[in-house]
């Protein structure tokens, strides 16, 4: 609903006839004590009488009730209402993977996720992925359809290059194909490539893999952000520059992280290149989770941990799936408005 306010500067009653009377008033205007239009005598039985004596009362009538349509706050026309997407989304295949998506506050879910077993035919391989875009979908959507292709790809021709580096020609290639395709918007980005027994974990953004290991939580990604002292160096040498708001560091005064797919307009400072981290799976690595801010902003990384593990380990049946939603839970009894995207991947199955 709006409301005018008579001295605001979108409004003046010098401007506009009031809906008061039939003249024009300025908000400053004051009546004349010899004006017979609004001076009044009251007499005794409370019949007025005009006539020129100082204690005269000035009696004014209730103006009618306003009408006053049901509008939104937003400036221009009332906003077209948008399809609301399934409040949440879970998938699973049973001793490999679980994932549970929750939507936030807005009306479309800006997360994705991404999950290939068998890679290359083969079932000890595998690639996993969760994508949180921001500024619309098309970046997440994209990221998810194509950096395991590419990634793919990569590994593939990599002769003599490193599993890092594939890793991180397939966010390059994923990065520019994207921005050929005129699309605003971007994606933060965080991905588990399991082959011949190695775990490659990569994060461009500020999505997170943690690793539990006999029960304690191990951060295999650092989260790209402005704060970031290297990230902010980094920015800086670029010509660009960081700035703090209600407490969150932005680029430009803008985006909250320093890499990402996509974000055309601030490509010159938020690259696509990941931090990749390699490592062997042992006996006593047995999960990991990947997972967006929404979870990493309300939820430690030994709290995610220790609520997983007894859901995730153990000679029973284990219930990962459950360990994901009980996660997504947690961020948002304790305030969370984001999407908030959380899956699991059992080790134990791809160790060699």
């Amino acid at each position: 609903m709006s409301v005018v306010v008579s001295n605001a500067p979108v409004f003046s009653p010098s401007q506009h006839n009031s809906i008061f009377s039939s003249s024009a008033l300025s908000p400053r205007t004051r009546l004349s004590p010899s004006s017979t239009n609004f001076r009044q005598n009251l007499t005794s039985d409370g019949v007025s009488t005009s006539g020129s004596s100082p204690t005269a009362v000035l009696k004014r009538k209730r103006p009618a009730k306003l009408d006053i349509p049901n509008m939104s706050m937003g400036f221009g026309a009332p906003l077209t209402p948008r399809p609301i997407q399934d409040a949440s989304v879970e998938d699973e295949k049973d001793g490999y993977y679980s994932v549970c998506c929750k939507k936030g506050r807005r009306a479309v879910m800006e997360d994705r996720f991404s999950a290939s077993v068998d890679f290359h035919g083969d079932s000890k391989q595998a690639f996993f992925g969760v994508f949180d875009g921001h500024g619309g979908v098309k970046a997440a959507e994209y990221a998810a359809e194509n950096l395991n292709k590419n990634i793919k790809t990569e590994v593939i021709k990599k002769e003599d290059n490193t599993f890092e580096e594939a890793v991180k020609q397939g966010y390059l290639r994923t990065d520019s194909d994207f921005l050929e395709e005129d699309v605003h918007g971007g994606s933060c980005c965080v991905t588990a490539l399991i082959t011949e027994g190695d775990l490659i974990v990569s994060n461009a953004g500020d999505c997170r893999a943690v690793l539990s290991r006999d029960g304690v939580a191990e951060a295999l990604t650092t989260d790209h952000r402005p704060s970031r002292q290297d990230e902010k160096d980094r920015i800086e040498a670029l010509g660009g520059y960081i700035d703090c708001y209600n407490g969150v560091w932005r680029i430009q005064g803008s985006l909250a992280v320093s890499r990402g797919i996509g974000d055309r307009q601030l490509k010159q400072w938020v690259i696509a290149e990941p931090e990749t981290k390699v490592l062997k799976i042992k006996s006593d690595d047995e999960f990991l989770i990947l997972a967006s801010d929404g979870l990493w902003d309300k939820v430690t990384n030994q709290e995610a941990v220790d609520i997983a593990h007894p859901l995730c380990t153990g000679s029973n049946k284990t219930q990962p799936l459950a360990a994901c939603k009980k996660l997504i839970d947690l961020s948002v009894s304790r305030g969370s408005l984001d999407d908030v995207s959380v899956m699991v991947i059992q080790l134990p199955l791809y160790m060699q």
